[in-house]
């Protein structure tokens, strides 16, 4: 089965909506520290521009988490496959997310953290499809909302392809 790409969000937009969020960030900010927490994979390519665009001293870890698989539909089911490397205990923790969709992943995520003495939580993600949430999950910096769509690019794949696309793209399946 093939696939052919839409643009739905070009690079330019992206661009300038992640300065954005920086310089939002930077003044929420100012005066403390913040640790980035990216979301593997998808989360990789936003969050590093992203940090480029704060002011405000910033640290950063990564986890893995997973509810999709090779498919294009969440399982639900959230599985931490790469926990993070060092501890939150007293930080002010922003948990940056590719793509929100039913909100489970970072629902999961937050009260996990939360456990783990962090100073507080928000989360941050490029791309939001609001009429998918699950669970009443609010999202303290979003790039985009989008439609229900299966999307690709700027870090999100499809089989582990289309990552590198410099822009948000609609998977459709020919």
């Amino acid at each position: 089965m093939a696939e052919t790409i839409e643009v739905l969000i070009p690079e330019e937009d992206i661009e300038r909506r992640v300065k954005e969020i920086g310089e939002q960030i930077s003044r929420d900010y100012e005066g403390r520290e913040v640790r980035l927490i990216g979301i593997l994979k998808g989360a990789c390519f936003f969050m590093c521009e992203l940090a480029k665009r704060i002011t405000v001293p910033v640290s950063i870890d990564f986890m893995q988490c997973s509810s999709y698989g090779s498919s294009t539909v969440s399982s639900g089911v959230i599985s931490v496959k790469k926990d993070l490397d060092e501890p939150i205990d007293g930080l002010h923790i922003i948990v940056v997310e590719d793509i929100v969709d039913s909100g489970k992943t970072l629902h999961y995520l937050g009260q996990m953290l939360e456990q783990r003495g962090a100073a507080s939580i928000r989360t941050c993600t490029l791309l939001d499809k609001p009429e998918r949430r699950v669970v009443d999950l609010h999202v303290d910096y979003t790039g985009f909302e989008i439609p229900d769509q299966f999307v690709v690019g700027y870090g999100m794949d499809y089989n582990q392809k289309y990552r590198n696309l410099p822009y948000i793209g609609i998977v459709h399946l020919d």
